[in-house]
């Protein structure tokens, strides 16, 4: 069985989407589109921008999703059996399966982008990777602290996000690394993503999703919040919206994949990180 994944935020690149653009006549249509919708032109950030224009979390979201889109849509041979998204990939994957527009998707994203980057300008928020730990005992690190300060992303059995109040981080940090984390990476980001920080966000997030029409899925998408697979639209929005504050169970979706018979993952977006927590994930389980 086929599983194809979305990734999100961190995967973007300088002129992504320029050679889509060139070489596919429905990609040309699609990155116009893009432009028409969100009244602005969003291609000549992708194609020309700096990088230091790209990361701002209101462009890259949006680059990421387009490209990732676009690049399921002109595939000849996009026909999963299941699909997962990371984190923002999550919208990606759902355009890409048709449960809602591309252009309903492009809303769903600036707004999303919008409302996040306007909590992260108004809080000190930050995010750290954390290598060579037991889950459990960096959640325990998170719950000891008096901050707001979480587990945000189980990217592999190696690798945990922690996400929260750049005090807290900086505190849970320094007590893991005299645990024993082999390393401890902070992200180049300015917000808590999925974190209570986002609870703000969340509200507002709401009310645009239960704006848009979704439909049923027709493949079931592995859901960040829950891990687990859904069809009804119901869900979707309910998870979708829940994913601005739970954790993302990556590694939990990818090994529930698995069990349900998925035999080859495809990454589908810019970059090959997805691909490579996918090996970190498929070692350990076997």
């Amino acid at each position: 069985m086929k599983a194809y994944l979305f990734p999100g935020q961190g995967s973007q690149f300088l002129g992504m989407g320029k050679n889509l653009y060139k070489n596919s006549h429905l990609a040309k249509k699609l990155f116009q589109l893009s432009d028409e919708v969100l009244g602005f032109r969003i291609t000549s950030v992708m194609f020309e921008g700096s990088m230091d224009i790209l990361k701002n979390t209101k462009y890259t979201q949006l680059a990421i999703y387009i490209y990732s889109v676009i690049k399921a849509k002109i595939s000849n041979n996009f026909e999963p059996d299941m699909v997962a998204g990371h984190s923002l990939g999550e919208l990606s994957a759902l355009a890409a399966i048709d449960v809602f527009s591309f252009e309903d998707g492009l809303k769903l994203v600036n707004q999303r982008a919008s409302i996040m980057q306007d909590i992260c300008e108004s809080t000190h928020g930050g995010m750290a990777v954390v290598f060579g730990l037991n889950d459990s005992m960096i959640e325990d690190a998170c719950k000891k602290d008096h901050g707001i300060i979480v587990p945000s992303n189980y990217n592999s059995p190696e690798q945990l996000v922690i996400s929260g109040e750049i005090q807290a981080l900086r505190r849970v940090c320094s007590f893991l690394k005299k645990i024993g984390a082999r390393k401890i990476f902070i992200l180049p980001v300015h917000g808590a993503f999925h974190s209570p920080i986002m609870k703000p966000a969340q509200k507002k997030f709401k009310k645009i999703v239960n704006k848009i029409y979704f439909k049923n899925s027709k493949y079931p998408i592995y859901q960040n919040v829950t891990a687990l697979p859904v069809i009804k639209s119901v869900d979707i929005k309910n998870n979708l919206v829940e994913q601005l504050t739970y954790p993302v169970k990556w590694k939990q979706s990818i090994k529930n994949m698995m069990d349900d018979g998925a035999s080859t993952f495809t990454e589908i977006g810019p970059g090959n990180i997805l691909q490579g927590l996918i090996k970190k994930i498929l070692r350990k389980s076997t």
